[in-house]
């Protein structure tokens, strides 16, 4: 067959928001249910950058029963006149990439929409978006489809279909099934960044209902103590050291705004927010924060004499030990990694922040003495502890180089390419000595464990890294681990750019898969936070119908569809562990990149994720049952 030939005809242009729709998780992330409780997140921050504009002081959020959507407020409602295109304004806004009022810093000072894109994109997944703007003495209507506007205009400018003396923008919308691989939003998390922004915005109320349920779940967030507030819900169990601190400023024509204070808990939780959007990843206002932080401190610490001259500074991570931070800064040109906004780029950003930070904290401290000495004392017994667990390190872990079979465990790859090598964590010896025979060899590594690994929430430290499974994969990875005092993680030393955990699709499986993701989380984060771990997904079944392929089904929603899509009769096999694959098998489902399943796991909700963990695998067993009684309908049971 002739090739055909590689000339302009080649070359596709994707046309108004055909690009969203076929590359959904450029603009939001992803089409997981973090993709799709973005939706809500990208409108409801159009509605605060109202706020923030001083013309709106109420939001509500409303989850149908349907799966829908609605986000309305009191802001001055989208501009309905006619634009220099020839048509509505907000039909721009919501048919046109980069359209919108973020772009003209007359309008918006600051904005948490940074591209203008934000209306537009939740438009382009929908099944349908409906929009109500109720101002210049009107309420004006639009309704698309897929994208598609339905409506018909009247000489370019939306329909009104009633009076109304009040001003806002309603928008209703339902995620586009066949885009999403959920559609039902996750309540819980919409309702924790929703209190998030509530303390962001100390002036704004955030009303919140649930219809989906037996009855109606309402919530109103409204909190005026703003930082100080949110550092007391997040610290709600700790045993604090202090009173709260906060301080705010501007450098730069940046505003800054901060709140610390110090527990007992001895793991560090610095949050950042940059226009209030919260940023996973951290970013240049948080580098400002964390250095100035530790230069103050060990220039106190040695001006009072807990530092000798002649000793070295406490280390980053010893100031920081036991330390809850927010950091909120208001920027009028943000710039961010990505339309997901998880990582601020900022240099202006790190210069306002140290400067504010310095001189605030000098401030503070210089009157309150004592809460001083209480930080220095807590940073020079994480000190102590650091230099004693150090020696701990030395003894549990080899200090042996690299090796191609560590502790005769792993099956390495070739390359040495940390870009295109994985590892997959294999449950057991028989699904390792499956996977080792089917995988490639060339850039797939086999790491068998044994059984369920130690529970890391409950576990001191010297019995984390006592443990073999433990010291097997750190050793594997070739980062390191940060936890506790001290911080020897290095993801740039990180051997495989895919981390892949391969359970069986059982309870247990499901048991040993958690275990491994707090291990994870608790003591390498920056893994999870880089998007290096997977889950892979081997399927369920295997179907061989009488007549046509054989197909492999993941979960049991795949079987109902195939039951209720295939005519005549069919063989069924159930997988009850990756063991009864045969190599070919376990290949063709689960380790071939062109046909495999995978889902890269994600945190969304930094604090929520914390608590998340703490609750499902600390000591509490109460709260743990409340948890699961509460959420018992997102179950997948093993049937």
């Amino acid at each position: 067959m002739a090739k055909k030939a590689y000339d302009a005809g080649s070359i596709s242009v994707l046309e108004g928001l055909e690009a969203v729709r076929k590359r959904p998780a450029m603009y939001i992330g992803s089409v997981t249910r973090k993709g799709l409780n973005h939706l809500i997140y990208e409108i409801v921050d159009n509605s605060v950058d109202e706020h923030l504009a001083g013309f709106c002081d109420e939001i509500h959020v409303v989850l149908e029963k349907d799966g829908s959507a609605v986000v309305w407020d009191n802001g001055r409602g989208i501009p309905v006149d006619m634009h220099e295109k020839g048509v509505s304004a907000e039909r721009v806004v919501f048919t046109t990439l980069h359209a919108g009022g973020k772009f003209d810093d007359s309008i918006y000072k600051t904005s948490g929409g940074l591209h203008g894109v934000g209306s537009s994109v939740v438009n382009a997944l929908s099944t349908y978006l409906e929009i109500k703007v109720s101002r210049d003495g009107g309420v004006h209507y639009d309704k698309y489809e897929r994208g598609i506007p339905v409506v018909e205009l009247e000489d370019g400018l939306l329909p009104v279909i009633s009076k109304t003396n009040k001003t806002g923008t309603w928008v209703h919308f339902l995620p586009d099934d066949t885009i999403f691989e959920k559609t039902r939003f996750k309540g819980a998390e919409v309702m924790s960044r929703l209190h998030e922004t509530a303390y962001l915005n100390p002036k704004l109320t955030i009303f919140f209902e649930d219809r989906r349920g037996d009855t109606v779940m309402k919530e109103v967030f409204h909190e005026e103590e703003g930082l100080v507030g949110f550092l007391k819900d997040i610290n709600k169990n700790a045993d604090v050291l202090h009173e709260p601190v906060c301080f705010s400023g501007e450098s730069e024509h940046i505003t800054v705004e901060a709140a610390f204070q110090y527990t007992n808990d001895f793991h560090e939780n610095v949050l950042g927010f940059c226009n209030n959007i919260y940023n996973t990843e951290g970013g240049t206002h948080l580098t400002g924060f964390k250095t100035v932080l530790t230069t103050v401190m060990n220039s106190y610490a040695k001006e009072i004499g807990i530092l000798k001259e002649k000793d070295p500074n406490f280390t980053g991570a010893d100031i920081r030990n036991g330390l809850t931070a927010v950091i909120s800064i208001k920027h009028p040109d943000p710039i961010f990694e990505g339309q997901t906004k998880t990582k601020l780029d900022n240099q202006d950003a790190l210069k306002a922040v140290s400067k504010v930070t310095g001189d605030e904290l000098v401030l503070y401290f210089d009157r309150n003495l004592e809460t001083l000495k209480t930080v220095l004392s807590n940073a020079e017994r994480a000190a102590n502890i650091r230099k004693k667990e150090e020696k701990v390190k030395t003894n549990l872990l080899t200090k042996q180089k690299y090796s191609f079979d560590t502790n005769g465990k792993l099956s390495n790859c070739e390359s040495r390419n940390a870009e295109e090598c994985e590892i997959f964590i294999v449950e057991g010896d028989s699904a390792g000595g499956s996977a080792k025979n089917a995988r490639d060899r060339k850039y797939q590594a086999i790491l068998p464990i044994r059984g369920k690994i130690l529970n890391v929430e409950k576990a001191s430290i010297d019995k984390v890294l006592a443990n073999a499974e433990i010291k097997t994969m750190i050793n594997a990875f070739g980062c390191g681990f940060s936890e506790g005092f001290g911080n020897d993680f290095d993801i740039s030393k990180l051997r495989y750019d895919k981390i892949v955990i391969m359970a069986d699709a059982d309870v247990d499986g499901a048991h040993i898969c958690t275990l491994l993701l707090t291990l994870f989380y608790r003591f390498m984060p920056d893994l999870i936070y880089q998007g290096h771990v997977y889950i892979a997904m081997p399927p369920l079944y295997k179907v061989v119908p009488a007549r046509g392929e054989e197909e492999y089904l993941y979960d049991d929603a795949a079987l109902e569809r195939y039951k209720k899509t295939h005519k005549g009769s069919f063989q069924l096999q159930r997988y009850k562990g990756l063991g009864e694959m045969d190599a070919g098998q376990l290949w063709e489902t689960t380790l071939n990149p062109k046909t495999r399943v995978m889902k890269r796991v994600e945190v969304e909700d930094a604090r929520m994720a914390s608590d998340v963990t703490e609750m499902l695998m600390g000591s509490e067993v109460a709260p743990r049952k409340q948890f699961i009684y509460e959420n018992a309908r997102e179950a997948e049971l093993d049937v």
